[in-house]
C-alpha cells in the first residue's frame, strides 16, 4: 500500500463537477493499494498516517502531528499509486490490486482512520474524481506499508 500525504490549508474533492467533500488545514492522502496488500498494510499506514509529524510547532520545526493540531483529512484512493513504472515508458497495472479488493482495502483503512480521528473525509472508489487543493509548504510524503513491515 502507497500513500501520498500532502500538508494542504484546504482541499476539495469533486466528482462530476459537484462537490461531496472538502476540507480545511490537514492532509490530502492519496492511496494506492497493491494486489499484495492485506488488512495489516491498513493499520501500518493508517498509524503512520495520523502520527507523522508534518506540521509546525511554535519555532516552525515538524514536530506536531494531524492529531496534534486536530487537523482534517482528505483520504482518496488512487490506482496510478499503485502501477508500476520502471520498465518502458507506460504504467503497468500488474501490482495494483483488483477493484474489489482495492475497494475493500480502502474501505478497511477509512474505517482504522475513523476510529481515532473523525475527522476525516473521503473520495469515490473506482470513481473519476477532480481534486482542488491549497498546497502548505508544500510539504508532501510518500509511505510504502512494505517498508514499513520491514521496520517494525
Amino acid at each position: 500500500m502507497n500513500l501520498l500525504a500532502q500538508r494542504v490549508l484546504s482541499s476539495s474533492l469533486y466528482i462530476e463537477k459537484k462537490k461531496i467533500a472538502s476540507i480545511g488545514r490537514g492532509i490530502l492522502a492519496l492511496v494506492g493499494i497493491e494486489k499484495s496488500d492485506i488488512s495489516f498494510d491498513c493499520e501500518l499506514i493508517a498509524d503512520k498516517l495520523l502520527n507523522y509529524r508534518i506540521f509546525p510547532d511554535d519555532k516552525g520545526r515538524m514536530e506536531k502531528s494531524v492529531l496534534d493540531i486536530e487537523g482534517d483529512i482528505l483520504l482518496v484512493p488512487e490506482v496510478t499509486l499503485a502501477l508500476q513504472t520502471r520498465k518502458g515508458t507506460r504504467p503497468s497495472f500488474s501490482e495494483a490490486a483488483s477493484p474489489d479488493l482495492g475497494k475493500k482495502l480502502f474501505d478497511e483503512l477509512s474505517k482504522k482512520i475513523r476510529e481515532t480521528h473523525d475527522k476525516l473525509e473521503v473520495g469515490i472508489f473506482g470513481a473519476d474524481m477532480e481534486i482542488k487543493l491549497t498546497n502548505d509548504g508544500p510539504v508532501s510524503f510518500l509511505f510504502k506499508s512494505t517498508n514499513l513491515k520491514n521496520n517494525n
